[in-house]
């Protein structure tokens, strides 16, 4: 059996993070979304992949080539104008002849639930129920059969969600060849299995008990909560004397934690890095590869991803900060309302009481600057000595 991995799309609710890799590409606790995925599916027993790429592609093939460090073996198919799910998947037709998996490379599933839809024979997406329905494809079933699929409707007929993963047999590809553009000008896989289930053709459905969709910056949070309370203790860097671990800590190779620093897990640090003297990281820290946490830094439920420096006297909370960034001595970001409601970026309710900073790739600040609650920043901006930063901050933005 083959997998099928969607990794062409940027991802432009993910901005800023996005600007300089696809959404795939992104770190939860220190690996890619799509490097998850492939772990489980291969879990799964599956060895055979086809990714289909486009979007900054270069960032998937440097790192996963042929797929021999994981075992598997990985073709590329390259998607260059992203024209709907359908469009790829017309792509691989003739490389496929038997039934296939086909998955969006931004979820996380099991590979227990991959497995149970292996052994299916018919057509079969995966689904979930959800409370909120917004921005999500909905079905409805009769029995154990999908009977109409909606996208994005303001008035759910439903709560069960299409998941992005499902079970294909090659009649597939006919429907495929038969289904036109899209209002949104797009030719959309749901009209394809529409058309299958028009046709009088069974298509079921498999309720997924584990399953994280990946839409805005903030569920990389959730998700990075979600896989650290998984790790395993390792120490493969150099821990000095008079350092505190508590609970589960990974620590990469090459890596030295110096005296006084305090660290309580689930916590993954990376390879290269050079953490403390005397730095706090509270649980659900995610600190990449080349990353220096200096000294009287605090860093609490965040990810920082490869390359990054937070060495003097700084807060981090409940933020997702890119690579190459640099905080200046005192730079403080804030991550809770005075009125301890919920926060809102750019006009999309997060749902969250606590989240910090959305950071892109080689931003710098000053000295002494504070960033706000929900602020975004673009790569490359520069936040002065003193500055305050607040909203949605362009790329190569100066704040002074």
């Amino acid at each position: 059996m083959k997998a099928v991995i969607l990794a062409a799309g940027e991802g432009s609710r993910m901005r800023p993070l996005t600007y300089t890799r696809p959404k795939v590409m992104l770190p939860i606790a220190n690996k890619p979304i799509l490097e998850h995925l492939l772990i489980e599916v291969a879990k799964a027993g599956i060895k055979q992949f086809i990714f289909i790429v486009g979007y900054h592609d270069e960032r998937v093939r440097d790192y996963f080539g042929d797929g021999d460090k994981w075992g598997v073996n990985i073709e590329y198919c390259s998607q260059r104008k992203q024209l709907g799910t359908a469009d790829a998947l017309r792509m691989v037709d003739g490389l496929i002849d038997a039934k296939f998996l086909m998955v969006n490379g931004d979820i996380i599933v099991t590979e227990k639930e991959i497995s149970r839809l292996a052994r299916r024979r018919d057509n079969t997406m995966g689904v979930v129920e959800v409370e909120d329905t917004r921005g999500l494809g909905l079905i409805e079933v009769n029995r154990n059969r999908v009977v109409r699929i909606y996208e994005k409707v303001a008035k759910p007929p439903s709560h069960i969600a299409n998941a992005g993963l499902y079970l294909f047999t090659p009649e597939i590809f006919t429907a495929v060849s038969r289904t036109p553009k899209s209002s949104r000008g797009e030719y959309e896989l749901t009209d394809s299995l529409q058309w299958l289930i028009d046709q009088g053709r069974p298509v079921s459905y498999q309720k997924m008990a584990y399953w994280l969709d990946l839409s805005y910056p903030w569920d990389l949070l959730r998700a990075n909560e979600s896989l650290l309370a998984g790790i395993g203790a390792e120490n493969l860097g150099e821990v000095e004397e008079n350092v505190v671990i508590k609970g589960v800590v990974s620590i990469g190779s090459g890596t030295t934690v110096r005296s006084g620093s305090y660290i309580v897990g689930p916590v993954i640090i990376g390879q290269n890095c050079e953490i403390g003297p005397n730095c706090y990281i509270r649980p659900c820290a995610a600190i990449g590869d080349d990353c220096h946490i200096g000294s009287a830094v605090e860093v609490k439920n965040s990810i920082i991803m490869n390359g990054t420096n937070i060495p003097h006297h700084n807060y981090v909370g409940d933020s997702v900060i890119g690579e190459k960034c640099n905080l200046g001595a005192g730079t403080k970001i804030a991550n809770l309302r005075f009125d301890e409601k919920e926060i809102w970026v750019d006009g999309v309710n997060t749902g969250r009481r606590k989240l910090g900073a959305i950071i892109g790739d080689g931003v710098e600040t000053g000295i002494n600057a504070s960033i706000n609650i929900g602020t975004t920043i673009g790569n490359d901006a520069q936040i002065g000595p003193g500055a305050v930063a607040h909203g949605v901050i362009s790329p190569a933005s100066k704040i002074f």
